[in-house]
């Protein structure tokens, strides 16, 4: 198996192009990060498997940059008021364990099918989870904005609320009151996530809101901590094993700083409906550059035949999907707050 290990671990060769790829990936990552409380995994992994990263390397290095990042991110958003340390803590809890899971999960695929079946394995996993989740989000944000931006509390986080289970948390920040043991699968399939496909923010995120029954702005503003303490523990375990590529994750740290901080400032000039048509618009896109990719896997593991050129010609139309993605992110969050802050000075100016 350590052989197997070693044996995948494949560095690609850095170019300036692939350099300046990277930074924009990783600032984009960031901004969309600091918006919406994820980790910005759904753009970084994908974007770096566009290069030819392999997934595994693909996923340890964004976990390896992600707890820097998430930490920045979660100050920023304290001093705006916006993170339940008590809840994200609690979360992190039974992520730990997810994690740990997971990057078991991915040892056992890779040293059952190679690196062509992690990359299938992550490339099916993004496609699966982003059009489910996505599509909910999304239908969820157009409900939310024909309601003029107003937010409830869902269904099912009303029902799990009113369970009274032995030991009962209040999370005062969050403005709700829950079981401890409604928080654990969360946290877990957050953190299982997060090792497999480095993508748990939009799990993470999603569950708070939607299961737990916190605001979209207080669930992502909370996802950082999270983040930050699966990133650490996380990236030690894939480091020991040698699958973290420092290069990749020097670079788009360097980016992500920048975009998380400005994301993070993005919160406090939309409304909170704008988060989540944010999340969902990303997931979609980045969802069909990820399908459009599989077919790449399945040839490398012999179970689809198709010529070289139709290959070059998918992998193409997923790198500019890819690149679609990002400057979708950047546009919706950029304008929002450029909308959201020229309605503030008009405001301010009608009053004076």
């Amino acid at each position: 198996m350590d052989t197997l290990l070693l044996d995948a671990t494949k560095f690609i060769t850095l170019t300036p192009e692939n350099i300046t790829f990277l930074f924009i990936v990783g600032f984009i990552g960031g901004l969309v990060s600091g918006f919406i409380g994820s980790g910005g995994a759904f753009v970084l992994t994908p974007g770096m498997m566009s290069l030819g990263v392999p997934g595994t390397v693909a996923v340890a290095s964004n976990m390896c940059h992600k707890f820097p990042k998430a930490l920045v991110g979660a100050i920023k958003r304290f001093k705006y008021g916006q993170v339940d340390i008590k809840l994200g803590l609690v979360m992190a809890a039974s992520a730990g364990v997810g994690v740990q899971v997971g990057i078991m999960l991915q040892n056992a695929i890779l040293s059952r099918w190679g690196q062509a079946g992690s990359d299938l394995y992550v490339s099916l996993s993004f496609v699966a989870v982003l059009v489910i989740v996505g599509g909910y989000i999304l239908r969820d944000a157009v409900t939310s904005s024909r309601r003029g931006g107003e937010e409830t509390v869902a269904p099912l986080a009303r029902r799990l609320q009113a369970i009274e289970l032995w030991p009962m948390m209040t999370f005062k920040t969050a403005g709700m009151r829950i079981s401890f043991w409604f928080t654990v699968p969360v946290g877990f399939a957050t953190g299982m996530l997060a090792a497999t496909i480095a993508v748990g923010g939009f799990i993470g995120v999603p569950g708070m809101i939607y299961v737990l029954g916190a605001s979209s702005l207080v669930g992502s503003a909370t996802e950082l901590v999270v983040a930050f303490v699966m990133g650490l523990f996380g990236s030690i375990n894939w480091a020991m094993q040698g699958m973290v590529d420092i290069r990749l994750v020097l670079i788009i740290l360097g980016g992500s700083l920048l975009g998380v901080q400005l994301g993070a400032i993005g919160t406090t000039y939309v409304r909170e409906h704008m988060i989540k048509v944010v999340m969902a618009t990303i997931m979609l896109v980045v969802a069909v550059s990820r399908g459009i990719a599989v077919p790449k896997y399945l040839a490398k593991l012999g179970l689809m035949d198709i010529s070289e050129s139709t290959l070059w010609i998918m992998d193409k139309a997923s790198f500019v999907i890819m690149c679609a993605a990002l400057m979708i992110g950047a546009v919706i969050i950029l304008g929002s707050m450029w909308k959201a802050k020229r309605a503030e000075r008009g405001e301010a100016l009608g009053n004076a």
